[in-house]
């Protein structure tokens, strides 16, 4: 895929962060789009500036965990485009928390969003993309996709799923000749409000607070993101990295191996004794 002008691009997950950025920087590429978001008010908002872009948009409210409004959702943006080009399975959540700890009903709210919304999106479109003759499929995944992350049980279970999950399929679409391109997208941190609406983060204070310091320390805005991944489209890459923090997630098990680990432990456990002592000394 050369170039957006024209095509029906879907994106999910579109009322902030980098699913909007990516409904802007298609607006201005030429691109029509279904843009959704389980926050019809935040969509509404993106699809209004995509409009002043000149985009044709039409904005959905969409609850990707519920695999029967994702096939109808489907069937409706083929019914009113005729064509799907390209799907980005955006949508996703945060959980913190140790196993141990976590909730079942945590832990399903998060992979029923971060994996299986991926794989109904997945699904949902794959026969309009293999019908288009010139698809282009991208998941989103995460630099926990690449590492294993102590807290963040849940979150790895889901990405490394995806990341797994889309790897294969890009691999069943050459064999089978179709003209689809697939790319698993890993992001690192990114300027967005995902830990604002997290769950398992009481701890860590306000959210509204949380959220603007994880900002302070994310390296890359959403408008950077969405032109790192639109390359990556472009470019029929298999695996999209995003930010400086990515590159470094990836070289890790790269050079330690699976002892990466035992690193990351002792790692973690040297941060909380001193977030502890400087506790208790404030």
């Amino acid at each position: 895929m050369k170039s957006f002008d024209g095509k029906v691009a879907v994106i999910t997950g579109a009322g902030s962060g980098i699913g909007a950025a990516l409904a802007l920087e298609l607006s201005r590429r030429g691109a029509r789009l279904a843009i959704s978001d389980v926050d019809f008010a935040a969509v509404s908002g993106t699809a209004a500036a995509c409009e002043a872009l000149g985009a044709t948009v039409v904005p959905s409210a969409l609850d990707v965990s519920d695999r029967a409004a994702v096939y109808a959702h489907a069937d409706e943006v083929r019914a009113h485009f005729g064509t799907v080009n390209l799907v980005i399975n955006n949508a996703g959540v945060a959980l913190g928390g140790d196993v141990l700890d976590m909730s079942w009903d945590d832990f399903e709210w998060l992979m029923n969003i971060d994996f299986w919304g991926v794989a109904h999106g997945t699904k949902a479109f794959l026969p309009a993309l293999v019908e288009s003759g010139d698809g282009h499929l991208v998941n989103i995944s995460s630099v926990f996709g690449l590492v294993g992350v102590p807290g963040q049980s849940a979150y790895n279970s889901a990405k490394f799923a995806v990341r797994g999950f889309t790897e294969a399929l890009r691999q069943e679409m050459r064999i089978a000749g179709h003209p689809v391109g697939v790319t698993c997208v890993h992001p690192g941190g990114i300027k967005t409000n995902i830990v604002k609406y997290a769950r398992g983060m009481d701890d860590m204070g306000d959210p509204e607070k949380r959220s603007k310091a994880f900002q302070r320390f994310a390296l890359t805005k959403p408008a950077r993101a969405a032109n790192v991944i639109l390359a990556g489209v472009e470019k029929d890459k298999p695996r999209v990295l995003i930010g400086p923090d990515a590159r470094g997630f990836d070289v890790v098990p790269r050079v330690f191996g699976p002892r990466y680990q035992d690193v990351s432990a002792a790692l973690t456990r040297m941060g909380n004794a001193l977030g502890e002592r400087f506790t208790k000394s404030s």
